[in-house]
């Protein structure tokens, strides 16, 4: 088996692979070009975020400041805002939903590493898929940890870290996140 079909089955991997670096030698490259495209060029800021993720739908923003490990597994819906100095490591597979707005200095990791010294001195590490559903909103400074999934029409408060999963309709904060109050999902 290889390092990529580990990483893929959610097993150990090492990532000092080379077919692994190339991933992310191309996702630190187009970060580079997304990141030093001017916001009054919306149209090519916007082919440059589809060139980088796996999936984009209509009306993508991404604010200057935004990195990934790979981008090759970033799927977004519709209306995606990613606020300044955003970081998706996205070693696996990061599911974001329509509507959804990252505030400023947002982490979402899909990338965990041994709790042994001894793992990390070997630079292995694994991949738990994230799922943010529609209609969710992080403040600033939220982290969203690996194999967590937030529901829809969730609020996470500003400073929170995610590390369970959040049902739909709630309000979270803290560290970690817990429900603050539930929500009534709009009807439009």
């Amino acid at each position: 088996m290889t390092e990529y079909e580990k990483l893929e089955a959610g097993l150990e991997y090492y990532m000092r692979d080379p077919e692994i670096r190339k991933m992310k030698i191309r996702a630190v490259s187009g970060c580079e070009k997304l990141n030093s495209i001017s916001i009054l060029d919306p149209e090519a800021k916007e082919a440059a975020i589809r060139e980088l993720f796996a999936d984009v739908g209509e009306a993508p923003t991404v604010l200057p400041g935004f990195y990934c490990d790979y981008g090759l597994n970033i799927h977004v819906g519709d209306n995606f805002l990613s606020n300044y100095n955003v970081i998706i490591l996205d070693r696996g597979p990061v599911n974001i939903g329509n509507n959804v707005l990252l505030g400023p200095g947002t982490v979402i990791t899909a990338v965990g590493h041994p709790l042994s010294p001894k793992g990390r001195r070997e630079y292995l590490a694994y991949m738990k898929p994230v799922t943010i559903g529609d209609d969710v909103w992080m403040g600033a400074n939220v982290t969203v940890l690996p194999g967590v999934t937030i529901g829809n029409n969730v609020i996470v408060a500003a400073g929170a870290v995610v590390d369970k999963d959040v049902p739909d309709n709630c309000i979270v904060g803290g560290v970690p996140a817990k429900i603050i109050k539930t929500i009534e999902n709009d009807v439009l």
